[in-house]
């Protein structure tokens, strides 16, 4: 394999896979990126066996061929050196890869090619093309919720469902639980849920916000699910288990729903939050009229701030994380929220106003009198 690479084009896409592959796997092959070259375009090839990227670049290919190379310090190679072009040799005899571009060369190790396993291409039972932007605009509004204990792997994925002319979202760690509906311009012609890791969608947002196509392609099958966008394409396994339901989570009723201006609560929340430290949770108290947000953490000291709020009946306060309640405000994407609450010890739910489609349940924080 002998290849030259424009270096910015080349530097892209090698930041993309390099946070696809593996940092703790035994075999070595899988913290590398597999560079294979055939005609005029190279192919970028990174896999941790849960999530698989692959990503093209123009290329001038001499020589064609392949290689497995460390996938970190390629990465800082390429990004220190400063030509126009990079060409990439490989050398059989020696074990190597030649990287040089301008006066600079670099001579690195190959891993062992057989190890690197194959990526699947997009097919499956279920195909369906998607909007890019709703799709990723969906991801970024849920992924937050998703759980980060792998004690509770079902918990780390995002439930995707997608039908006629919805595409549905939901994630939850138990303390709180997202759900965002994304209505469509246009009817799907066929329909799919699957829970997918919430790491490799995040990464799918990565690329498909920086797509020049408005298309994504979707491919689910028995374990796994196939993204395909502007080029790139990313694989995952599909997590096993049952999702929770999450219409049952849901109360049927509230005892206070309050229409509040969300710009204005979301600043308040992060400046009191400041003030929330230690897991000091954030107080909401509310009375006729008004709504005081307050924290307190010992040895550091507290803050309060007061806003008006269409509050009726006896005083009630609760406690969220301030992290939590400030997440769930920060994902409405409207000007005005919901606010709906039983009681102190019942969970809050926010809600986009309007038809927003966005729904999001936090627990609450016993507090301490």
């Amino acid at each position: 394999m002998k290849i030259s690479i424009a270096r910015e084009p080349l530097l892209t896409q090698l930041q993309s896979v390099a946070r696809v592959a593996s940092t703790h796997s035994a075999v070595q092959a899988l913290s590398g990126v597999q560079l294979s070259a055939d005609g005029e375009t190279a192919e970028l090839r990174a896999t941790d066996l849960e999530v698989g990227l692959r990503l093209a670049v123009e290329a001038e290919v001499e020589r064609p061929g392949e290689a497995v190379l460390p996938a970190r310090l390629t990465l800082e190679v390429v990004r220190a050196l400063r030509g126009d072009r990079v060409s990439l040799e490989l050398r059989p005899a020696e074990h190597d890869v030649a990287i040089t571009s301008g006066g600079a060369a670099f001579h690195i190790r190959t891993l062992r090619a057989e190890d690197f396993p194959p990526l699947p291409d997009a097919a499956g039972d279920a195909v369906v093309t998607l909007p890019a932007d709703a799709f990723v605009t969906t991801i970024q509004t849920v992924a937050r919720a998703a759980s980060r204990d792998e004690t509770r792997p079902v918990l780390t994925g995002i439930l995707v469902s997608a039908s006629g002319s919805e595409l549905r979202m939901v994630a939850t760690d138990s303390y709180r639980l997202s759900v965002k509906r994304t209505d469509l311009d246009t009817p799907l012609d066929g329909t799919f849920e699957a829970n997918v890791p919430a790491r490799a969608l995040q990464e799918l947002a990565r690329l498909a916000q920086h797509a020049d196509t408005g298309q994504l392609t979707v491919g689910v099958g028995a374990n796994q699910v196939v993204f395909e966008v502007d080029g790139a394409t990313l694989s995952s396994r599909l997590i096993e288990g049952q999702f929770p339901n999450h219409a049952q989570l849901l109360p049927e009723s509230f005892d206070h729903e309050l229409r509040l201006p969300n710009d204005e609560l979301t600043e308040v929340v992060r400046r009191v939050s400041l003030l929330a430290q230690k897991n000091a949770p954030l107080r909401l108290a509310f009375s006729d009229g008004e709504l005081t947000i307050s924290a307190q953490t010992p040895d550091v000291g507290e803050a309060r701030e007061s806003i008006p709020a269409p509050f009726k009946g006896e005083p009630m306060e609760i406690g969220f994380n301030p992290d939590f309640l400030r997440d769930g405000l920060e994902s409405v994407g409207s000007d005005e929220v919901m606010l709906k609450l039983i009681n102190p010890l019942r969970p809050g739910l926010i809600e986009s106003a309007g038809d927003g489609g966005f729904q999001y349940l936090i627990m609450p924080i016993r507090l301490n009198v």
